[in-house]
């Protein structure tokens, strides 16, 4: 079966610095697949890579078997895929509101009915249309982060791009989030890639991952191996420890 996502090799490099060396992994569709490891380690790096937002110095990127040429991406590719980035409060325009941040996506890719498609998308996400034309400074860092996703969610792509989406809210809205990501992928038979530095986060979300360390993967692991401790890298038992959930006595 073809990879909905498949990475060869890749390698970006700023002015000596290998940020990504010779990274290859394989998304199933369907799949949700992390990505962990310290700051630094070059895991967002890849998402950025992928999405055309890093230079890609050597590799191959492929999207359901077809090659991506250098970091210059088609209007079909951000119709395929999308990206949900860390920061709900950075992400939105903050003089737009909520419905103007929904209808430019729409707008960008000629599609039409946005009436139907706004309503949907923000009931999708648990908003309703009382948010509509609101502004992000008028919400909570939660209602952001699910507006940022119903952007995304709205051109109706194959392929989410999760850039530690929860990393930036308060611990009592984390569980809300994720949780409305699981129920879209499943509703929408959606492939994520998400990167995280909270290994039960990736071990909750994920059935496979990577772990990262100064932009290579050191170890390839599939969720039930990390929640039974079955690695085999000092580095990853030591991401162990400093995660949250995962201390051990």
């Amino acid at each position: 079966m073809t990879a909905a996502l498949a990475v060869d090799g890749l390698s970006v490099v700023y002015n000596g610095y290998y940020a990504l060396d010779a990274v290859s992994i394989d998304v199933d569709r369907g799949e949700s697949f992390g990505l962990v490891g310290e700051s630094g380690s070059g895991k967002s790096t890849l998402l950025r890579a992928v999405a055309g937002l890093a230079p890609v110095s050597d590799g191959a990127i492929r999207i359901d078997g077809e090659a991506l040429a250098g970091s210059k991406r088609s209007k079909t590719f951000y119709r395929q895929v999308q990206m949900v980035f860390q920061d709900p409060y950075g992400s939105l325009h903050p003089r737009q509101t909520i419905d103007r941040l929904l209808l430019e996506p729409l707008a960008i890719h000629g599609i039409g009915d946005s009436e139907t498609r706004i309503t949907r998308a923000l009931d999708e996400v648990g908003l309703g249309t009382g948010f509509r034309f609101r502004y992000p400074h008028q919400l909570s860092g939660g209602q952001r982060q699910r507006v940022a996703i119903a952007r995304a969610l709205i051109v109706e792509p194959s392929i989410l791009l999760l850039d530690e989406p929860t990393s930036a809210l308060d611990a009592s809205v984390q569980a809300e989030v994720l949780n409305l990501l699981e129920q879209v992928r499943r509703d929408r038979h959606l492939t994520f890639v998400m990167v995280s530095h909270d290994l039960g986060v990736v071990t909750h979300m994920c059935e496979r991952l990577v772990v990262m360390q100064n932009g290579a993967i050191v170890e390839r692991l599939s969720a039930k191996e990390l929640a039974a401790g079955d690695v085999k890298q000092d580095y990853t038992r030591n991401l162990m420890v400093a995660s949250k959930g995962f201390v051990r006595d």
